[in-house]
């Protein structure tokens, strides 16, 4: 299908617009993928530069966005590239820190306005942690405009020396809804099968894995609640670092958790579990706890970072760090459908408060406007 840009008002010519993505955590790509759509609805053009392994998974050019490939490293080659494609766009949108820095490197001494959307927390020790305040400071500098997708993070750019930092709204879309109970039924049990949890109950986790994302904390609590009979089985989409780590403690104490790799089929992963569990609060707008009260599945998170804020009262929180008490809360919610049926309520009341994929795009094209208010005509 063929997207035709509209022209702007006052007869300029259609906004082209530059969508810069890193490596892409799945929550920045979706969000990219959902402005992309919305943006060329309104006429704007949009080019995503993004590693080909994102675009195979997110299809930028199925909304009207045309795709680049660009790597995620920082080296000249790929801010070469980057240059390349920014050389005609009238304002170039950054997602993340890291690609916020390359974009920054790409436009030089340009005046084409730069926005940054900050969606996660960084984290690094040590000599690191300098480095990456040096890196917010030159990018929060560096931004027209930083977007921020929760207040701890507009505090945070403000705090590195932002010009102007707003909280953004940050949708993702909603998953489309099956009306049948048959047709959601059978690739439940399908998915539930395929991981090993048939006649026992499926808790799911979803994030990179890293030092950072509480998977140690998981694997204590599994370590509390593999005497049940039937043990609940955990498993963890994702891959990184810690994979070699992880599956060793899994091994040597024979915990009920499976280290399921990069996935693509998440959304039914959580339409199969019966619990969602977030150790952490890393994600600004946590992908798993939107899409685990959309999909009315009962979450237990982590109380930290901006989590509360997101779910309301629809998840059970508990202290972060906390195994005893994780696993205490997986085992009450297993035995208490009356409970977990609540959740399900408050899950549905919660989600109809966040920011629609309309309001998300409106917003960020308020923002493009005052930027770009002085372009030539077309």
């Amino acid at each position: 299908m063929s997207h035709v840009s509209s022209p702007s008002p006052h007869g300029q010519s259609p906004l082209r617009t530059v969508q810069v993505l890193g490596g892409g955590s799945a929550g920045s790509s979706a969000h990219v993928r959902s402005l992309a759509s919305g943006l060329v609805a309104r006429g704007v053009r949009v080019t995503v530069c993004a590693p080909g392994e994102t675009d195979r998974v997110y299809d930028f050019g199925g909304v009207g966005a045309q795709h680049v490939h660009i790597p995620r490293s920082s080296d000249p080659a790929s801010v070469a590239a980057l240059r390349s494609v920014c050389a005609d766009a009238d304002l170039v949108h950054a997602h993340g820190l890291h690609a916020g820095f390359r974009a920054t490197l790409a436009l030089g001494r340009r005046r084409t306005p730069l926005v940054v959307t900050w969606h996660t927390r960084s984290y690094a020790e040590g000599a690191r942690a300098h480095l990456l305040r040096m890196l917010e400071r030159r990018v929060a500098k560096a931004a027209a405009v930083v977007l921020g997708a929760s207040s701890d993070l507009v505090d945070r750019a403000r705090s590195r020396g932002a010009r102007d930092a707003r909280l953004a709204a940050v949708a993702l879309p909603a998953p489309r809804r099956t009306d049948s109970h048959d047709d959601a039924e059978r690739p439940r049990c399908k998915a539930r099968a395929e991981v090993g949890a048939t006649g026992r109950p499926l808790l799911v986790a979803v994030g990179t894995l890293d030092r950072h994302r509480g998977y140690d904390t998981l694997l204590d609590a599994a370590r509390e609640w593999r005497g049940l009979d039937p043990a609940p089985l955990l498993v963890i989409a994702g891959e990184g670092p810690l994979r070699s780590n992880l599956q060793r403690r899994i091994e040597d104490e024979e915990l009920p958790v499976r280290l399921l790799g990069r996935r693509d089929d998440v959304s039914e992963l959580l339409a199969a579990a019966d619990l969602a569990l977030l150790p952490d609060g890393g994600e600004s707008r946590s992908l798993l706890a939107q899409e685990a009260l959309h999909a009315r599945v009962p979450l237990v998170a982590a109380d930290v970072g901006s989590v509360s804020d997101l779910v309301g009262d629809a998840a059970e929180l508990v202290p972060y760090g906390d195994p005893v008490a994780l696993a205490a809360t997986v085992v009450r919610l297993l035995g208490d459908p009356d409970r977990c049926e609540a959740l399900r309520e408050n899950g549905t009341r919660q989600t109809a408060t966040w920011p629609t994929e309309d309001e998300t795009v409106a917003q960020v094209l308020s923002v493009y406007d005052e930027l770009t208010q002085l372009r030539p005509l077309g």
